[in-house]
């Protein structure tokens, strides 16, 4: 069942390790079929270096399995409440690269210092509050997504596809597990250079709205410029 998408899922996965954001098994990508209401993730704690598209893991959005021989990855919930929240997601990249997951350990949003950030996030990279002892006790994967959602309240999750969940450590999404992935890489670039200019500079203001406004909407707004039109040269 759903082979492309499979295969899209174990390919995103490895590329999720090769990007350096993964150590050991500590990451997983996944993707959904929308219409089918299907979605395909890794299986948990397999060595990215054995698996293959056919070990991916088909679950409905409540996690149940409903096709695969392996246990679905423990985010399973986590990233079934963000499909199930976010309709324009088509894939969610976890892992615990090391800067974004300083700031979520550190309990502090990713500020806006620079163009490099403006250029991808509309603003700070969100932080969730730490989960409650019950909503840790049981229901906690699934509990994570939902502080998730409940983050993104009155915020646009497409243009700010990336969060922080206290204490643990970054998701990222995207329209393709693919954009989830790239998603992912761009966060930890950009925490590793918010990171070091709190340390040069731990009084900085953030970038000027107007400037942030500015390299966001020329990329991904209605009128962007960014990048060459259809049937332009490259």
């Amino acid at each position: 069942m759903l082979p492309d998408l499979k295969e899209a899922v174990h390919k995103a996965n490895l590329d999720l390790t090769r990007s350096g954001l993964v150590f050991m098994t500590f990451g997983n990508v996944s993707g959904i079929d929308r219409r089918k209401g299907i979605v395909a993730i890794k299986p948990s704690g397999v060595d990215y270096d054995t698996i293959k598209a056919d070990d991916i893991v088909l679950v409905d959005l409540e996690g149940q399995v409903v096709e695969g021989w392996l246990n679905p990855s423990s985010d399973t919930l986590t990233h079934c409440e963000i499909y199930k929240a976010f309709p324009d997601v088509g894939g969610v990249a976890h892992a615990h690269s090391v800067h974004a997951t300083i700031f979520a350990q550190a309990r502090r949003e990713i500020p806006c210092y620079g163009t490099t950030h403006a250029d991808h996030f509309h603003g700070p990279i969100p932080l969730t509050r730490l989960l409650a002892e019950t909503e840790a006790a049981e229901g906690y994967e699934k509990n994570t997504g939902k502080i998730i959602v409940e983050r993104f309240a009155g915020l646009d999750p497409m243009s700010l596809p990336a969060v922080l969940v206290a204490g643990h450590g970054p998701f990222a999404w995207g329209r393709t597990p693919a954009d989830a992935v790239e998603t992912a890489v761009i966060l930890e670039q950009v925490a590793t250079m918010a990171f070091g200019t709190i340390a040069l500079s731990p009084r900085l203001a953030t970038l000027d709205r107007h400037i942030l406004d500015k390299h966001y909407l020329r990329k991904h707004g209605p009128d962007a410029t960014y990048g060459q039109k259809k049937g332009d040269e490259a």
